[in-house]
């Protein structure tokens, strides 16, 4: 257990480095805790607005026949996060956003889920970050399985980025680092 425990630590670490940093540079050195914070709110913002960026008509868009359709994967996050930081938090719950077709409906369960999983976060502390809590692979650090939902919205929210693309939309990460540049000019 130390072992998965110091894994785990360094994984975050690299994480934080990586990702989290920049938006810190300017402040002091955030905790572990909070850089997982940051990162979970910088890709729950761009899951957001990507939801709200797509038209109705296109929520049933898939690039083959094979793929999920845009919409199946608000619905794959959405019940994700439920399960998920629902576990993290002690109380689980099902989640049924799969059963959902309408964009209205879809992204209404991807922001329950953030409800859900913004709890989690909130409840995330240095004390509590080893803790052991339910997870899709059973009994695993706290930080581990927010982490692990950080790691899963990203991979999703790339997958999301490349549907808006085929559409001719611009994913919200591209338009803020455009943003960003701009100002900087």
């Amino acid at each position: 257990m130390k072992r998965h425990g110091l894994m785990i630590v360094a994984l975050a670490g690299l994480f934080v480095g990586l990702f989290a940093a920049p938006a810190f540079a300017q402040g002091s050195t955030p905790t572990v805790t909070e850089a997982i914070q940051q990162s979970y709110n910088q890709v729950k913002n761009n899951l957001l607005k990507a939801a709200d960026a797509m038209p109705e008509a296109d929520y049933d868009f898939k690039p083959t026949p094979e793929q999920r359709s845009f919409g199946g994967w608000i619905a794959h996050v959405a019940d994700a996060q439920t399960g998920g930081c629902s576990r993290s938090l002690g109380t689980p719950k099902a989640p049924d956003a799969s059963s959902k077709t309408s964009k209205a409906d879809l992204v209404a369960a991807l922001k329950a889920s953030f409800d859900t999983c913004d709890a989690a976060y909130a409840a995330l502390t240095e004390a509590n970050a080893n803790e052991p809590v339910q997870s899709y692979r059973g009994s695993t650090p706290r930080l581990a399985a927010l982490v692990g939902n950080v790691e899963h919205d990203n991979e999703c929210y790339g997958s999301i980025a490349v549907y808006l693309r085929l559409k001719g939309i611009v994913p919200p990460s591209t338009a803020a680092m455009s943003a960003m540049r701009q100002q900087r000019h």
